[in-house]
């Protein structure tokens, strides 16, 4: 019998939407958080299926707001159950998938199919990221309308960037008219040109063409200027440079309707990640220099990066036992991104701050209607155990990939329990 009460008890409850910060019990019931608080007098109800939170967190849903499910067309490398699997297993109860499918999502068609495969998934909630041009070709604006009305939540050319600066301002203009977000992919493609990794010595080192830097800062002060001219909302994805958070940085001092993002690789790895020619570490933007890293570090940790994005990109041996050059870009992250998440909080990253990134801001900048751990809202939370030592093991993923470079990392932290709308889709106990 499905059980529609639990209580959990005694977890240090972190909700920066409402402020809460202590040790707290929370009732569920009928899929909706009922209260949080003291609930020392309903302990002892019949109805309620207690679970003992006690020396763990306790945080709303968190919310991986840039992922690639991979269906329809490369259901090899992933399927959205597999992933909503891998998803739950990450701590995730929301998650918003790319448009660069087989057929694109550019249409209310294909919108339809990944939420009828979300429904059957019945696991993670699964927002559709509509295509700013069709077919990603950067030469006409979808149907924004359409997108919109089958439930696309933001649109974006990821993996492709719009490199028409007229095409791109009408996206923002046409975006912001549905109240849509824009997501931009920063890439300047002419200075990418054949390069595979980030420019620099360690690229001369090993003989391979590099990435200068500048191939994403300059796009992103276009992308920047381009939302000043419209005022639209326009979020960054992948920021991965010192140089496009000092650009960040001084937008959001101007008062532009800027967020970013970033992935945890590219505040856990640098340049040196690939030296043996490792292509689980081959991601574009590319690695960049220890310098880059801890700028995105300190990014993190002042606010000016708003969100933390595993950018989960499976792809199987087939694109990634090749030469490095010919490899293909990308990594898996849904479940290691909060566990190296968790690695910010050891340098000073506060817990609060760390929720907020990873579940409260993304919720706020998606408009979301449902955010944080208030009575009423459905019941997605996201219990993790801080202090569980683990090493990972990519033979023991949901995700049908095993592109990681983390594989037989140790690392502290992990979630141990995921609920989305009152039903319990990961338990760490049951694995």
């Amino acid at each position: 019998m499905e059980i529609s009460r639990y209580l959990i008890k005694g977890g240090r409850v972190i909700d920066p939407e409402t402020g809460i910060d202590g040790v707290a019990d929370i009732v569920i019931e009928g899929g909706k958080f009922v209260s949080i608080g003291d609930q020392k007098s309903k302990t002892k109800n019949p109805k309620s299926k207690i679970i003992d939170a006690s020396g763990k967190i306790v945080t709303p849903g968190l919310i991986d707001m840039h992922v690639h499910l991979r269906e329809p067309g490369h259901e090899y490398k992933e399927t959205i159950e597999t992933g909503c699997l891998a998803a739950a297993r990450g701590g995730f109860t929301t998650v918003c998938c790319m448009p660069n499918t087989n057929p694109v999502n550019d249409n209310q068609s294909v919108t339809n199919y990944i939420l009828k495969k979300t429904r059957m998934a019945e696991t993670v909630r699964v927002y559709p990221v509509g295509a700013i041009s069709r077919g990603l070709r950067g030469e006409s604006l979808a149907d924004y309308g359409e997108l919109k009305a089958a439930g696309v939540v933001a649109v974006s050319d990821d993996g492709n960037p719009v490199m028409n600066a007229q095409l791109m301002r009408r996206a923002l203009e046409y975006a912001k008219g549905f109240e849509l977000l824009t997501i931009a992919h920063c890439e300047d493609r002419n200075l990418t040109a054949n390069g595979v990794m980030n420019e620099g010595v360690t690229a001369t080192r090993l003989g391979l063409p590099g990435v200068p830097n500048a191939e994403e800062t300059v796009m992103v002060a276009r992308d920047i200027a381009l939302c000043e001219l419209t005022g639209a909302p326009l979020h960054i994805a992948h920021v991965s440079t010192k140089g496009s958070v000092r650009l960040i940085l001084e937008a959001k001092a101007r008062g532009l309707p800027l967020t970013a993002e970033t992935a945890p690789h590219y505040f856990s790895l640098t340049e040196e990640a690939v030296i043996d020619y490792d292509t689980n570490a081959k991601v574009h933007p590319p690695l960049r220099t220890a310098e880059d890293r801890d700028a995105i570090r300190l990014a993190l940790a002042d606010g000016t990066i708003d969100v933390i994005a595993s950018d989960h990109a499976p792809h199987t041996s087939i694109e990634k036992d090749l030469e490095f050059d010919q490899a293909a870009n990308g990594m898996i992250g849904l479940e290691t991104s909060l566990s190296l998440s968790l690695q910010l909080v050891e340098m000073g990253l506060s817990l609060n701050d760390l929720v907020a990134k990873m579940s409260i801001n993304p919720a706020r900048i998606l408009n979301l209607t449902h955010i944080g751990l208030k009575p009423g809202n459905p019941a997605d939370l996201t219990i993790i155990d801080v202090e569980k030592r683990f090493t990972v093991d990519a033979n023991t993923f949901q995700s049908k990939s095993r592109n990681t470079p983390f594989n037989g990392w140790e690392l502290k932290g992990k979630p141990v329990l995921t609920m989305v709308g009152g039903k319990i889709v990961f338990d760490d106990e049951r694995q």
